[in-house]
């Protein structure tokens, strides 16, 4: 997977120069989306389907979902195409994704509750863990009933846990060191 993650790289930086916003996160999300399809990725491979019906392929499908490629997207399809690196796409987005946070100061952050968060409570989670991490949050709610109660908050590498199970533990450690 790192190899993937290495070949990303490079086109992601190439894209976020030449396309830092607007919807081009979207259609790129979405885009990565049918990349990911093995059935896809088996047709593109075959050495008797061109890579011009493979794009038309992918923006046939992507049109029957609404989406229109940007054209700075549409060059980076032909070129990853025309370079045999399809299966990249999704880490492309991913790395796209980070490179556009990072440029607007914002983070994702992954929110686990044991029980579901209405509008208000997240709001209110919301605002103590962009205080806490000194950023602009957009959040990804889980619902993990083996936390018992309480939440677990990730951003990047940064691990927030105030759950009921985490604390359970560190108590069994103190009781068992």
């Amino acid at each position: 997977m790192a190899e993937l993650a290495t070949i990303a790289r490079p086109y992601a930086e190439a894209l976020y120069e030449v396309a830092p916003g607007g919807d081009v996160g979207a259609q790129l999300a979405a885009l990565a989306g049918v990349a990911a399809d093995a059935e896809l990725r088996q047709f593109a491979d075959s050495p008797k389907v061109g890579t011009e019906l493979v794009f038309n392929v992918v923006s046939d499908v992507l049109g029957r979902q609404g989406v229109v490629l940007a054209p700075a997207l549409q060059n980076l399809l032909r070129t990853v195409l025309d370079n045999g690196r399809l299966a990249a796409l999704p880490g492309i987005a991913a790395q796209y994704h980070a490179l556009a946070n990072a440029g607007s100061g914002v983070a994702d952050v992954r929110i686990e509750s044991a029980f579901p968060l209405d509008d208000a409570q997240l709001a209110e989670v919301l605002d103590v863990l962009q205080r806490r991490f000194g950023r602009k949050l957009e959040p990804q709610i889980a619902v993990r009933p083996e936390l018992i109660g309480g939440i677990r908050a990730v951003v990047g590498d940064e691990v927030l846990d105030t759950s009921v199970k985490a604390r359970l533990e560190q108590m069994k450690v103190a009781l068992t060191a």
